[in-house]
């Protein structure tokens, strides 16, 4: 599985209701998980490691509580559109739904996280240009 297809399948589920969303293609398994919400009823998927050195690890995607905005996946974390240019959002603004409030590079490929529902920011829990992690929580609304 490339990162074309990877990327097709993320664009894919932004664009629909889907809540889970799971692919398989030559001993890979992507798994993509709306709002870090995991069905409890399908257990976590390893992805092989082709390093001999290293065991296979499955990732688990912490649920998150309700009011937190969370990373959908591992990167750096952006605040701001560009270095000269001001924040997406910020603390006590309000928000909508589908708005735009960071950005998160991984592997050289940058992903709006868009809010998914309405509030006042209340609080941003990393500082740009770190490293998160998928489920870390990245902000939080009332």
């Amino acid at each position: 599985m490339d990162l074309a297809q990877i990327k097709a399948f993320i664009d894919a589920m932004a664009s629909s209701d889907l809540a889970e969303l799971e692919a398989s293609k030559d001993g890979w398994t992507l798994r993509l998980v709306r709002n870090g919400v995991r069905s409890h009823s399908v257990p976590p998927v390893a992805a092989p490691d082709r390093s001999p050195s290293r065991p296979n690890t499955s990732i688990e995607t912490p649920v998150a509580a309700a009011p937190e905005i969370c990373a959908p996946l591992s990167g750096i974390v952006y605040l701001c559109p560009g270095p000269d240019q001001p924040p997406y959002v910020e603390v006590g603004q309000a928000i909508q739904a589908g708005m735009a409030i960071c950005v998160i590079e991984a592997m050289k490929t940058f992903i709006e996280v868009r809010a998914e529902r309405d509030g006042i920011l209340e609080a941003i829990l990393v500082a740009p240009g770190t490293l998160v992690e998928a489920g870390q929580p990245l902000m939080r609304t009332v």
